[in-house]
């Protein structure tokens, strides 16, 4: 098949669980179907980078996009002009003429089989009627992030905010679902949430495509008996993951050190926020930053923590884990989704006090925590590495296009060929 796949963002570098999600899929792709990716590129993008895609696909094609630093006046201007826009202010920075204008000339230029709309954002840009059958690939319940954090923000303004991004977040994403030939959901958690939220929106099932994991890269580095370190990775500019690290050391880690007075705690990921900067200045925390590689820093830990109480999607960060042979304690948000069983290939734990408990018993229980390690390096072997999950999406997405054709030819198609949010002034970026 000929595909267009269009993203919010470059893949290279490969520093959040997205971009290497979707590397993945399109390294296993690009040897069957011809695809051309078009994404946005940062003012600071390397060309290098834009380069590298060609390993992943046929043509690239990017649109320059300033992305304004989270914190920053800039970033908190920009927020205060979307407050009236009616598109949730996580969708409605990514509108871009200039981006729409380079979906139009693709169209008009090529003939695709299949268009995939990588995430929900990108869908802003697309024109409503479409010259071939289309994909939305969801990687998150975009609504049910914002409804947690509107349920654990502190403070009422900051809940009415958040709130008001939700009640947003609901109407675009249910019209964005409903104009797809086909969804793809990251785990039936996902799937059912959808169905529950939007029930009628989705034409057909909702295949879905899970987590995978690089086996081979992400080999198994048995933990030290006497460690006493823990380590988190993720995207340290994702509201999700700032709040889980801000409520651990808040609320978990003062419980844990009362047991284990030397335990260390390694933040480990891309553009921290100054409140997770912040905590470095704690004694026995460290906050990396980005790191070209992140599996010493998960070798180096005894126990590799994920105390989400915001999320959804991959979960790619547990995979990770657990394929390096690391035991894991997680929320059950946090892994929410994921094929796996408490007590066999991690540990589930809600709230301070229980997920304290279940980190200080594996730092102790050193025949536990190996038995978990193995059960969950055999789990993503056997199951979850990318080839086999790349297969499960390219059956999907075959299926899908010959439905989208069947559909078309029984259908009347719509006058509209404007893209969602055309009618409010377009954000310059």
């Amino acid at each position: 098949m000929r595909v267009l796949w269009v993203k919010s963002d470059v893949l290279l570098p490969l520093d959040t669980g997205g971009k290497l999600r979707t590397w993945h899929l399109l390294r296993n792709l690009a040897s069957r179907h011809e695809l051309t990716y078009l994404g946005f590129a940062s003012a600071d993008q390397r060309q290098e980078d834009v380069d590298g895609m060609r390993a992943v696909a046929h043509e690239v094609h990017v649109v320059p996009r300033v992305n304004a630093a989270k914190g920053s006046l800039r970033f908190y201007a920009g927020a205060a002009l979307h407050l009236f826009d009616p598109l949730p202010y996580a969708v409605g920075k990514y509108r871009s003429r200039a981006f729409r204008g380079r979906v139009d000339e693709l169209l008009a230029t090529r003939r695709f089989d299949l268009i995939v709309c990588d995430f929900l954002v990108p869908a802003v840009n697309l024109p409503r009627r479409l010259p071939c059958p289309s994909v939305l690939f969801t990687h998150n319940v975009e609504a049910e992030i914002w409804r947690r954090h509107a349920e654990t923000k502190r403070g009422r303004v900051g809940r009415f905010l958040y709130a008001t991004q939700h009640r947003r977040m609901l109407r675009f994403e249910a019209r964005t679902l409903a104009r797809f030939d086909g969804v793809l959901a990251v785990s039936e958690a996902d799937r059912d949430t959808f169905a529950r939220l939007y029930p009628g929106a989705i034409k057909g099932p909702v295949p879905v495509i899970p987590t995978g994991v690089d086996t081979d890269f992400f080999v198994p580095a048995p933990s030290r008996r006497e460690a006493r370190s823990l380590v988190f990775t993720g995207s340290m500019d994702w509201l999700p993951n700032e709040d889980a690290m801000l409520f651990f050391c808040r609320e978990i880690l003062p419980l844990i050190r009362n047991h284990e007075p030397d335990v260390t705690l390694s933040i480990v990921g891309r553009a921290p926020t100054p409140a997770v900067a912040r905590l470095a200045q704690q004694s026995g925390i460290a906050v990396t930053g980005r790191v070209d590689d992140v599996r010493p820093h998960i070798a180096d830990a005894a126990v590799y923590i994920v105390p989400l109480r915001i999320g959804g999607g991959t979960r790619l960060k547990i995979f990770e884990a657990m394929s390096m042979g690391r035991a894991v304690v997680s929320t059950t948000i946090g892994a929410e989704g994921l094929p796996v069983i408490d007590g066999t290939h991690l540990m589930l734990a809600d709230g301070p006090k229980a997920f304290a408990d279940a980190v200080v018993r594996l730092l102790r229980d050193v025949d536990r925590r190996r038995a978990l390690e193995v059960a969950a390096r055999t789990l993503v072997v056997e199951h979850y590495d990318w080839s086999a999950v790349a297969g499960e999406l390219d059956r999907a997405l075959t299926q899908l296009a010959r439905h989208g054709v069947e559909r078309a030819a029984s259908e009347t198609p719509a006058d509209a060929d404007v893209p969602i949010g055309a009618k409010q002034p377009h954000a310059a970026h």
